[in-house]
Parts: C-alpha cells; structure tokens; sequence
C-alpha cells in the first residue's frame, strides 16, 4: 500500500515535535536514496513550518572518485534548491590510523563533529537524519547479537539531545521500500554507494545475510522488531523514571561520591537495583563503556553479600566501591587516605585535624587549678599526668601491628581488632587519631578509647587536657 511520505513526515513532525515553526534545520545529506528523498520531503514541507534548511555533506574520502562524485551531486542537488550547502572534506583513513578506531566509528564521530560545527555556524535548532524503519530494524538485531540489556532494544529515538541542538529522525516511522517509491515516483535521482554491498561491515552483514535468512520465519521481521521498540522504549520511560525517584530517596550525593544503605538496596527489585547502579555511575560521569553487564553484577553481589564487613571493590582505575558494614559509597578516587602525624609540644594549645574535619584542643594546667570532677575523662576528652609522659607526644594515624593497652583491662589488644570489635567503617579506622608518646606507647584513641597508662591520680601534680572538637 503506497504511502503519501510527506503528510506521514508532517504528522510525526507535528506529533513528536521534532522540530519548531521557523527553526533551521541542518540535513545531513550522503547522496543516498535515504537522505535525498528526506531533503525533498523536508523541502516540500518548508511552507507549512516556514523553517530554513541548510544541507551538509561529509566526504570522508573512503572511495576516492565516487566520494568525490557524491559531494558534487548533493552540491548540485542543493544549488537546484537554492539552499546553502556546507561540504566537509575529512580524511577518515588518516584518522583511523591516528586513533586505531574501526571505519564505521572514526567515520561517524568526524561526521557528527563536522555537522554539529554546522549547526553552531548557522544557529540551527535541529540536525535532521534520513534513518528509517529498517535502519531501526537493524540496529536492534545488531543490539541483541552483541548482548544489550532492555534499555538497548529502545533502538535509535526519534529525537535526543546532543550539545545545543537536537537530533531528529522525520523517516524512524518509514521503511526503506517506501522511500524508495517516492523517488521513483518523483523521479528524484540520488547516488549509490558500493561500500554498502560490502559484508566486512558489521550493518551490512545484518542488512544483507541476516535479516533475509531470518525472514524465513517471519516475513515481517522488521516490524516485528520496530514493535519491541515501541514496548520497551515505553517500559524504558517508566523504569527510568521509577530509577530516578530510587536514587532521590535512598542515595546521597559527596563530591565525586554517592552513598547508600545496603538495606535501602536490597529491598529493591532487580531490576531496580542493576538500573541504579548504572545510574550512581552516569552521575559520578563515568562513560557508557563502563557498563557492561558483568560490571554491574560484580557490584550489585557486593552489595548484597551478607558476610562481608568492610572491602573495597576496584571496578577500573576511575572507579571503586567501599563497602563498610551497612555503608555502601560509590567513588571516583582511591580510598587509602595519606599517613599522617602531628608533635605536640608543650607551647601547642590547639592542632588542626583536616582529615577527620576536627580540632585538638591542649590544656596544660597544675592539677590544682582543676576540680575532681571536671577530671573525669569522657570519649572526646582525655586527662593525662603531665610528669608520667614522654614527651614529646605525636598524634597520628594508625599503622599496621599498633596495640593499645586499654583502661580497665588487663593485657593489650591490636587496634586494628578493636576497631573491627566496634564495626568502625573503614574509611574512620584510617584516619582517626592516636596519641602517642616518646616511647610509642599508644595513649589515647581520639574519641574512642584511652589507655591504662598516665592516669591522674591522687599524687598527680601536673594535667594535660586534650580535648577534641568537632567543626
């Protein structure tokens, strides 16, 4: 059944919104049948939304005359229609070997970079592409063979987002058969391109052997396969919303961090759980690349591990989860932070404390000066004799094999274990205090714990009183 292309382009276009009243649009033209039927369509419509087109032609001098001979006849074809016509001439080859990208890839990033750069020229709303039906088609067949997830069978959309303007696609709805017709029927003339009988191609593989042998079983095929785009990109809408309203409620957002409770997490379905992974990573601005499906797995099992306490999973060199106990964060840097160690001398009163974002506060006093009870030592205050330390004192970070012997216990035990006693979340354990005098005896842990050692007592004459403070 014959289709009449420019009222089914004037739809969708009105429709979907794919473009504005008076907007400029850029028409990415190959001299093809695909792109020449769509810069007529485009042009037939231009009464009705009174917008102004421009058409732009990238060589990418793959083929040498016939590359050549393409960009004449869009010049030609453009000239017919007394519209502007930027032609980029890109040495694609030379670029391949520049960067070891495949054809098809370095080929299309120099064609969207050559027609964004149009578009900013011309201050153009909209970049208009000759994609249709079977093209979509296509696409999913080659999503699938290669392992997609549901929000890869969405396919290409008809309009997205790209820097300033947006990407549209008039012909999605249209099968390449009808495009076809209507340039016979116009008598519209376009170009040939031999690459596309060439089967090294990935696309063309799908185009040429795979689609015709899987239309065996399914003589419509294509839009059986256009039909699951419809579903699953309505589906996609959904989960993705339903993702966004998961990530505002359970996860909190650090510099170049995102934390969440692991019971938030996995109360979550699972599909909810592999979208919100994907999503914390999108927001840290890690690349698509990052998000295959064993990725995401690897960190979802850790998350939900219910005998793991404190690890921290390396993903790649950008990325690492650190787990501590009910704590899950997502972070772009390393999680070791740097040793550290700071004197205390007798002249000190305060010392800055940037890694724990806290101050000590140092009191040096005769015992007389203070009353029995101010004397009593809490988790952030420690009261020490003076005359039974060596000075001078350090307070510093923890090290491997560090022991403290603790007030009202008998022997010593490793810090490291009293740590893991008090589920201390890892990142803490690294940098909170430890006070240390001149034999490295460990005399107080900041806020946590103090030792058997310089306790005041009733000979006592002399007190140092640290105190530490929050900012």
């Amino acid at each position: 059944m014959e289709i009449d292309l420019v009222a089914k382009v004037r739809q969708r276009v009105t429709e979907e919104k794919l473009a504005d009243s008076g907007d400029v649009v850029v028409v990415a033209v190959s001299g093809g049948p695909d792109s020449v039927a769509l810069l007529h369509v485009l042009f037939a419509l231009t009464p009705d939304f009174n917008w102004k087109l421009v058409v732009a032609h990238v060589n990418h001098q793959f083929r040498g005359a016939e590359s050549d001979g393409e960009a004449e006849f869009v010049m030609e074809l453009a000239k017919k229609l007394s519209l502007p016509c930027e032609i980029g001439v890109i040495d694609v080859p030379a670029y391949i070997e520049e960067t070891a990208l495949n054809g098809q890839a370095a080929a299309r990033e120099k064609r969207y970079e050559f027609l964004h750069q149009v578009a900013e020229d011309y201050d153009a709303q909209r970049i208009a592409f000759a994609h249709h039906a079977d093209d979509q088609a296509e696409t999913v067949m080659m999503r699938i063979l290669r392992g997609t997830g549901p929000s890869g069978l969405v396919g290409m959309p008809e309009r997205r987002r790209e820097k300033k303007v947006e990407l549209i696609r008039p012909f999605l709805r249209i099968y390449k058969s009808d495009i076809v017709n209507y340039c016979a029927q116009h008598h519209i003339t376009y170009c040939k391109d031999s690459s596309n009988e060439l089967r090294k191609y990935f696309r063309n593989q799908i185009r040429l052997d795979v689609m015709p042998m899987l239309k065996q079983y399914n003589e419509h095929l294509p839009e059986s396969l256009n039909r699951l785009t419809d579903m699953m990109r309505a589906e996609d809408d959904y989960l993705a919303g339903e993702t966004e309203q998961v990530l505002h409620r359970i996860v909190t957002f650090q510099e170049a961090a995102c934390r969440l409770q692991r019971s938030d997490f996995s109360g979550l379905h699972v599909a909810l759980q592999r979208r919100l992974i994907k999503l914390i990573l999108n927001c840290l601005c890690l690349g698509m690349d990052r998000l295959e499906f064993n990725r995401i797995e690897s960190i979802r099992e850790l998350i939900l591990q219910d005998q793991v306490s404190n690890q921290v999973l390396q993903v790649d060199d950008g990325l690492y989860i650190v787990r501590e106990y009910e704590a899950i964060q997502f972070q772009t840097s390393a999680p070791s932070p740097k040793p550290y160690a700071y004197a205390i001398g007798s002249d000190t009163d305060e010392l800055n404390l940037p890694e724990i974002e806290a101050k000590l506060l140092c009191s040096w006093m005769p015992v007389s000066s203070l009353e029995t009870a101010a004397l009593l030592s809490s988790a952030t205050d420690v009261f020490l004799d003076l005359d039974q330390l060596q000075l001078p004192l350090v307070l510093r970070s923890r090290r491997s094999g560090d022991r403290l012997e603790p007030y009202g216990l008998n022997g010593s035990k490793k810090v490291k274990d009293m740590f893991i006693d008090a589920k201390m979340p890892l990142s803490r354990r690294e940098v909170i205090p430890l006070l240390v005098d001149a034999s490295g005896q460990i005399l107080w842990i900041a806020g946590f714990r103090r030792s058997k050692h310089a306790l005041v007592g009733s000979d006592t004459e002399r007190v140092l009183h640290l105190k530490l403070v929050l900012k």
